[in-house]
C-alpha cells in the first residue's frame, strides 16, 4: 500500500521561510516523479513543482519559479519543498503527491490529474 506523508507546514510570517518534507513509502517501482501542489479555500489545487526520479528534470510554476526550490533524497525516500520569501497569497494546504513514470519533466506531466498517489495535505500560514 502506498503512503505519501507530508510535514514541516506552518504559521509563518511574510518574508520568512519554511521547508516541507514528504516521505513516500510502498511504491514498488524504483521510477516515480514526485511533486507539491497546493489549495487555497474556494480554488482548484495547483501545481507548484515537479521533480524525476535522477532529480535531473524538474518543473517549476512559473509564478513560483525563484522563491520555491524541489529537491528529492531518494535513499530516504523523501522529497522536499524550500519555501523562502513567503507572501501571504502563499497560504494554503500544501500536498506532495507521486505517480510511477521514469520520463523528463514537463508542465504536461506536473498536473493534478497525473499523479495517483497523494497525501493529506500540510498547512502553510502566512501572516503579515
Amino acid at each position: 500500500q502506498v503512503q505519501v506523508v507530508e510535514s514541516g507546514g506552518g504559521s509563518v510570517q511574510v518574508g520568512g521561510s519554511l521547508r516541507l518534507s514528504c516521505t513516500a513509502s510502498g511504491l514498488t517501482s524504483d521510477d516515480y516523479v514526485m511533486g507539491w501542489f497546493r489549495q487555497s479555500p474556494g480554488k482548484e489545487r495547483e501545481e507548484i513543482a515537479c521533480i524525476s526520479w535522477s532529480s535531473v528534470s524538474t518543473y517549476y510554476s512559473e509564478s513560483l519559479r525563484g522563491r520555491f526550490t524541489i529537491s528529492r533524497d531518494n535513499a530516504k525516500n523523501t522529497l522536499y519543498l524550500e519555501m523562502n520569501n513567503l507572501k501571504p497569497e502563499d497560504s494554503a494546504m500544501y500536498y506532495c503527491a507521486a505517480q510511477r513514470y521514469s520520463g523528463d519533466v514537463d508542465r504536461k506531466i506536473c498536473r493534478v490529474w497525473i499523479f495517483a498517489y497523494w497525501g493529506q495535505g500540510t498547512q502553510v500560514t502566512v501572516s503579515s
